[in-house]
């Protein structure tokens, strides 16, 4: 089984009331289930490895939807709509990063996938043009692990990750692209991978800061309409995936260093729990997902650190707010394992096990949702993970889904919820709730109907 794969995924940015990247109402007309607490398989296929299905960008058909892939970066604009960027493709048992990456472009509305641009191969090089100015031939190069938001405009923004530059190696990214009128622009950051962070002065804002490539970074849009990137992996010497707690805000055109270590693999300095204070900070991770609460506090949860001989998993939670970090929940200590209590039921002692690469949104209330991710069951048992988990009011609850590791996926009817339908378990997936509070999840890594592994393009519904 493939057991690192997902380690360096990180979901996208998390922006009004939504999941995994991004949020807003999905204007979506699926049938609807009549018991709540089901799932329905909605798009896509029950097996994985499945290839892109399109009648070329820009067209749209009830047929047409992405291929199988994790590591993909999504975001949702404020007319409700899902767009979805690369990823990566891999083979059944790779022990790494993907075997090939994607930068297609894909937006979810009304039901129906629409290939917006990118291309057809994989691993494409970018086409950087001259900073600052779109250009209808620039693209961003084919990547995994990227992060993306957007923006009160509706332009879509893409930050680092693993893939092409303009030379056609492969490496760590830190280049920022925006996507507006059918155009990318490169915006800051180098076109060549692998290169350092330039941080300047902690809280001074500077045109010649920028963060350092890194993939499996995670961030989000503030009331402002300021870029946040919090941590991600970055390799060293020997090449393991050292991380970094770093974190930064992109406004008006520069980057600042906000706040954590301009240097990799610092532990966290937890203080009291549910107290804030300026000396707080989670430690270096990646993989680990955020979300805005009702507030726009801003919090995270879990997420992985990877040395030479181990990986050190997490379920901390922590909020950020007024620019200090508060340590709210799990454990301040690596691979704690997982206490679901009773099904349906809320209880101060529930907690998610440690992980990496869950998928994660927010409510339209605020509260927060959690689904699999690779980490640690209730037996402490580290595999996939297809749990799904409610936090709100300070409590979690086990909502449905296994507390074991490895599960498949029951797929049932293709538009037909029932209570024995669940996706299977995996990592590096995308999830995002509309206007009715229902949860939309795509694709990952993890399970088919038949067993077996692989990169998924199923696309299911939730309603609570």
């Amino acid at each position: 089984m493939k057991t690192s794969r997902f380690l360096f995924v990180a979901l996208s940015s998390l922006l009004l009331y939504s999941c995994g990247g991004g949020g807003g109402s999905i204007q979506i007309s699926p049938p609807a289930p009549t018991v709540r607490n089901e799932w329905t398989w909605v798009k896509g296929s029950n097996l994985s490895g499945q290839q892109n299905v399109s009648g070329g960008t820009g067209t749209t058909s009830a047929a047409d939807t992405p291929g199988g892939r994790e590591g993909m970066a999504t975001s949702t604009d404020a007319r409700g709509n899902l767009w979805l960027f690369g990823g990566a493709v891999s083979n059944v048992g790779n022990q790494g990063l993907g075997t090939n990456r994607l930068n297609d472009l894909w937006e979810y509305s009304g039901g129906t996938w629409t290939w917006v641009t990118g291309g057809v191969v994989y691993d494409e090089t970018g086409i950087y043009g001259i900073e600052g100015a779109p250009d209808a031939s620039n693209r961003p190069g084919a990547r995994e692990s990227a992060i993306s938001w957007i923006d009160s405009t509706g332009n879509v923004w893409l930050f680092g990750g693993y893939g092409m530059d303009s030379q056609g190696s492969t490496g760590l990214l830190n280049d920022l692209w925006r996507y507006s009128a059918g155009e990318w622009t490169w915006m800051s950051g180098s076109d060549l991978v692998n290169q350092g962070g330039v941080y300047g002065t902690k809280g001074t804002p500077a045109s010649g800061n920028v963060p350092g490539g890194r993939r499996g970074g995670v961030g989000w849009i503030d009331a402002s309409g300021n870029l946040w990137l919090f941590g991600g992996f970055v390799s060293d010497q020997q090449n393991f995936a050292a991380a970094l707690n770093d974190l930064w805000k992109y406004s008006s055109g520069q980057w600042t260093w906000m706040g954590g270590s301009d240097t990799v693999d610092q532990d966290g300095v937890y203080g009291t729990e549910g107290t804030p204070s300026p000396g707080n900070i989670p430690g270096a991770r990646g993989g680990v997902v955020s979300w805005t609460d009702g507030s726009g506090h801003v919090w995270i949860f879990g997420g992985t650190v990877i040395s030479s001989n181990f990986y050190a998993y997490y379920n901390d939670l922590w909020e950020y707010n007024g620019g200090q970090w508060a340590w709210m929940g799990g454990s301040n200590t690596p691979s704690a394992r997982g206490v679901y209590g009773t099904k349906g039921t809320p209880a101060a002692g529930n907690t998610p096990g440690a992980r990496s690469s869950p998928a994660a949104c927010t409510d339209s209330t605020g509260n927060m949702w959690l689904f699999g991710g690779y980490g640690i069951d209730s037996s402490g048992n580290y595999g996939l993970l297809n749990d799904l988990w409610k936090f709100a009011g300070g409590q979690w609850t086990w909502v449905g889904g296994s507390n074991g590791i490895n599960d498949g996926a029951v797929y049932g009817t293709q538009g037909t919820a029932a209570a024995g339908n669940f996706p299977g378990a995996r990592g590096g997936a995308s999830t995002w709730r509309d206007s009715s509070g229902d949860l939309w999840l795509f694709g990952g890594s993890g399970y088919d109907s038949t067993g077996n592994e692989g990169d998924l393009n199923d696309l299911w519904l939730h309603q609570p």
